[in-house]
């Protein structure tokens, strides 16, 4: 048997969650290449068109990179330098502060990290205040710092008034999400703000079509020989590439990454890097875990490969528990609970799919047309035994379980979603009608009334308390004051779902592109939103379907009580400017609401008279 060690693959190994991962790092990149003389993974870069043609022009701006660590500011200001002909040598040095001359004759400072720069050194800043406010400046800044140390930064600088000033500018830019601002000769780039969902596939091309695979063509594991063995990493590699398994793997976890977004988990390219390598050599009896060519060859020939799954390792599976947890894609990804979240549907097809008649081409499709990593020797030992009811088999089949369950997540067909109830193998049902029919339709258009009426359902049973059927109209209420009581049975108003006097609710993109349920009491007074996220969209249809409002989430319920203090507190705005009459002197009147015999809200009035 020929196998080969790739030096491609122990490249591609360094990205992946390992104790010293230096492949991580710009700093540390170049010196790992030109020690392996390998091609690096490239991945292109959102702004570095843009940067470029700003610094080539005849009045250039000053630019700020910032965002998380692992976003790719240092990338960005180094790929800027060499393409304006700075020297390899120069940037490597240990210099904080990099000079280059421009053909537009401007001198370029580039300071690749912000929070590196000694206090002597921070002077070259009040060059840096000159340029942003003064647009025929010489000098012009490519800085690259933290979102959080950039105002960190600024605090030991100065207190005269052209330094508060620029420091004020860059607040208000990090603040409301804007490149730049009128008056000020600065650009300021978030690359928090770069959709992981959106780099994700890049990322796996690159990958992919990497010539360092061209290493495993002289592999005899690369393809299946008389033994049956194959290689788990070239397997793993195979199915992320196919055309249809591969395109349903990508876009599975391309959803994962979009819902991990919407509820505000934004993941740096060193997290979707660290991703990709564990998917194609994740392996938990493998050194760190992850595979080797010479671990490869070792598990094929004990024939262990099948937990080299990369449905598995997509979610970190190979991992220990605590390094799992301390690893933040696969944090991200282990709140959906895939593998421990199923339906009654997918676990008969797994346990029982083989011996029942009405089950049997739905096992035949699922599980027995993959013998690698479904069917597989392991799985079928543990289901016979579990079956056969001998001792000490379930904890095992419990394991092969949750992997299948993984597994299915990943190549269900997107035809029979519906069926087996896909989504019910994550924590969040209602997860694939929020990205799909909620947050993508909501872009473009018009929310279903159906999801609407529902959410609004979920609205007034927080609201009141009480398990109401109404969904055309918001009630609010109170317990007697504008308190945040469990039950509230003191009637406010009912305000119009449907658009209507100058009422509505909907669930729409506001004006700075968020997904939102919106609630106008008037024209006259201010809108209402709720930022709506999937924890708080699975919250409210939960709730709706009769879910207990502090069953799932505490957070979520208190949230919801505070969007219902504001719509109060407008609703005061709108009878003071309506100029309401209060009830005659002497007499007290308020509504108290209960549910009728259809679980719809009435009310009736009660009146309190003072005899004098």
């Amino acid at each position: 048997m020929t196998t080969v060690q790739s030096q491609w693959i122990s490249f591609l190994r360094q990205y992946g969650p390992i104790p010293r991962n230096d492949n991580m790092y710009d700093e540390a990149i170049h010196r790992i290449i030109k020690r392996k003389n390998i091609q690096p993974i490239i991945v292109d870069s959102v702004y570095l068109e843009e940067l470029l043609e700003n610094f080539k022009s005849p009045s250039p701006k000053s630019v700020i990179l910032t965002g998380t660590a692992g976003d790719g500011k240092t990338y960005n200001c180094r790929e800027v330098w060499l393409a304006l002909n700075g020297s390899l040598q120069v940037w490597q040095s240990d210099d904080k502060v990099k000079e280059l001359d421009l053909p537009n004759s401007k001198k370029l400072y580039v300071i690749k990290d912000l929070s590196e720069l000694r206090d002597e050194e921070r002077a070259i800043l009040s060059k840096f205040v000159n340029s942003v406010l003064t647009p025929n400046d010489n000098n012009v800044f490519l800085i690259a710092a933290n979102d959080g140390q950039l105002i960190e930064a600024w605090k030991n600088i100065g207190t005269d008034s052209q330094t508060v000033l620029v420091k004020q500018c860059i607040e208000d830019l990090l603040v409301t999400e804007i490149k730049e601002k009128s008056g000020f000769n600065l650009r300021l780039y978030n690359l928090s703000q770069i959709s992981a969902a959106r780099l994700f596939p890049q990322i796996v091309d690159v990958v992919l079509q990497h010539p360092g695979w061209n290493d495993c063509n002289q592999c005899s594991l690369r393809e299946n020989d008389q033994t049956g063995k194959i290689c788990p990493i070239w397997e793993n590699r195979n199915r992320l590439e196919g055309n249809k398994d591969g395109q349903l793997i990508r876009s599975r976890v391309t959803d994962l990454l979009e819902l991990c977004e919407l509820n505000g988990l934004h993941l740096p390219i060193r997290q979707l890097l660290l991703l990709v390598s564990n998917m194609l050599l994740g392996h938990p009896e493998a050194k760190d875990r992850l595979m080797s060519c010479s671990d490869a060859t070792k598990l094929a020939e004990e024939n262990k490969t099948f937990f080299a799954s990369i449905y598995r390792n997509v979610l970190g599976e190979n991992l220990t528990e605590r390094r799992r947890e301390s690893t933040d894609v696969f944090a991200a990804l282990g709140k959906f609970g895939i593998g421990y979240e199923t339906s009654n549907t997918i676990d008969n097809v797994l346990i029982f799919g083989e011996d029942d008649p009405e089950l049997r081409p739905l096992y035949e499709e699922l599980v027995l047309s993959d013998t690698y990593y479904g069917a597989d020797q392991n799985f079928r030992a543990n289901q016979k035994e579990y079956l056969e009811g001998l001792m000490d088999s379930g904890e095992n089949f419990l394991e092969s379980l949750r992997s299948q369950r993984q597994r299915l997540f990943f190549v269900i067909p997107r035809e029979k979603e519906d069926e087996l109830k896909f989504w019910h193998l994550t924590t969040f049902q209602y997860a694939g009608e929020f990205l799909s029919n909620v947050y993508r339709i909501a872009k473009d258009g018009k929310v279903a009334t159906q999801i609407t009426s529902r959410i609004a359902q979920g609205l007034n049973r927080i609201f009141t308390g009480l398990l109401a059927k109404n969904n055309a109209e918001l009630i609010l209420a109170t317990s007697g004051s504008h308190s945040q009581a469990k039950v509230s049975r003191i009637f406010e108003e009912s305000i119009s779902v449907p658009k209507k006097r100058g009422e509505s609710m909907q669930i729409r993109m506001n004006a700075n592109d968020k997904l939102v349920i919106e609630v106008k009491l008037s024209t006259s007074v201010t809108t209402v939103e709720l930022p709506l996220q999937l924890v708080r969209y699975e919250f409210l249809s939960r709730v709706a379907e009769g879910a207990l409002p502090g069953s799932f989430s505490r957070e979520c319920y208190e949230d919801i009580l505070g969007f219902k203090s504001k719509l109060l507190k407008q609703l005061e705005k709108r009878r003071r400017i309506d100029e309401e009459d209060p009830d005659d002197e002497g007499d007290l009147s308020f509504r108290i609401i209960r549910l009728n015999q259809d679980g719809l809200i009435d009310d009736r009035i009660v009146e309190v008279n003072y005899d004098e």
